[in-house]
């Protein structure tokens, strides 16, 4: 009986010392990263918020992933050319770019239509102004300077962090995961080790928008999960870690540095606004599901290079 996922397997993947081989690659590449991580936890852990040392920790930590990447390559001898360098065919980053605004746009709007006094545009736009050297006219420089640069150069800076993170899950690990088990459980598991990866942060840290711990660890997984597979269909569909590094940074511009300071903290915004809200665990729940019904389309085209890692690694 075929599984999902498992029909287009080159020769060599199915048999158990490919298994074996791939268990080896996946356990050592999360140990490692956890091990590398456990630094830049304590710091950050110990300081209680994530801007210690003005935010260059937290970058460290989100370079983890490809340190560790790094790393399982040199242990079994892999090159490091398969993880998924090249940037062509461009439209799949383009895509990339988009689809975090089409999943979190609508959360805010729904957020700033009902729930009265949480959109906070004219702070926001006071603060833009005057970093902008505009303070006298902030509507205007916040629409015509301010959002223009940050959708622009400031996702340039917002993927220097976030391609530590994705040469790390989308790199090395997701490809092993998907040659393992298929494309639901390879993207799933991807999601459940990417999410608890985030938790020392959330539970011990400030990383949190507010709400009770349990409701935002509930939300935070179940977004994350759902991202792992839109994140995993770029991967594996384009062949490349690039698009899943540009969607990771348009993420984390649009929501983290737009959307959630556009938004005042009144009400119940909270609930269901930011990363631990329950509008972006339904939105990217969601296209979580459309990204799945497509899932035929990845077919095979990153099992290869897997399989010959895998058969010619030795420790």
């Amino acid at each position: 009986m075929k599984t999902e996922g498992a029909a287009t397997f080159p020769e060599g993947m199915s048999g158990g010392p490919a298994n074996s081989g791939l268990n080896k690659q996946i356990l050592a590449f999360i140990a490692l990263v956890f091990l590398f991580s456990s630094v830049p936890y304590f710091l950050v852990i110990h300081a209680g918020h994530l801007a210690v040392g003005n935010g260059l920790v937290v970058g460290l930590l989100m370079w983890c992933p490809a340190l560790a990447a790094f790393a399982a390559c040199r242990i079994f001898h892999i090159d490091i050319a398969t993880l998924g360098w090249k940037w062509r065919p461009a439209r799949y980053e383009g895509w990339a770019y988009l689809v975090p605004i089409l999943y979190s746009l609508p959360v805010y709007l729904a957020v700033w239509i009902f729930i009265a006094g949480s959109f906070g545009f004219s702070a926001f736009a006071a603060r833009l102004g005057a970093v902008f050297g505009f303070p006298h006219h902030p509507g205007a420089a916040t629409l015509l300077i301010a959002i223009p640069v940050y959708a622009s150069l400031g996702v340039v800076t917002s993927m220097a962090h976030a391609l530590g993170e994705e040469i790390g899950w989308r790199g090395f690990l997701l490809p092993r995961l998907v040659g393992r088990a298929g494309f639901t459980i390879g993207c799933f598991l991807s999601g459940c080790i990417w999410a608890v990866w985030h938790y020392p942060l959330l539970l011990f840290a400030d990383y949190n928008s507010g709400t009770p711990k349990t409701y935002a660890l509930i939300c935070f997984t179940v977004t994350v999960i759902g991202a792992a597979f839109l994140f995993g269909w770029f991967r594996l569909k384009s062949g490349s870690l690039w698009p899943a590094a540009m969607l990771h940074a348009s993420h984390n511009l649009f929501i983290q540095a737009i959307f959630d300071r556009m938004t005042n903290p009144v009400g119940r915004t909270l609930y269901w606004s930011t990363e631990f809200g329950a509008g972006l665990a339904m939105t990217v729940g969601a296209c979580a599901i459309y990204f799945w019904t497509r899932r035929g389309e990845v077919g095979g085209k990153v099992f290869t290079s897997v399989s010959q890692n895998v058969n010619t690694a030795s420790v």
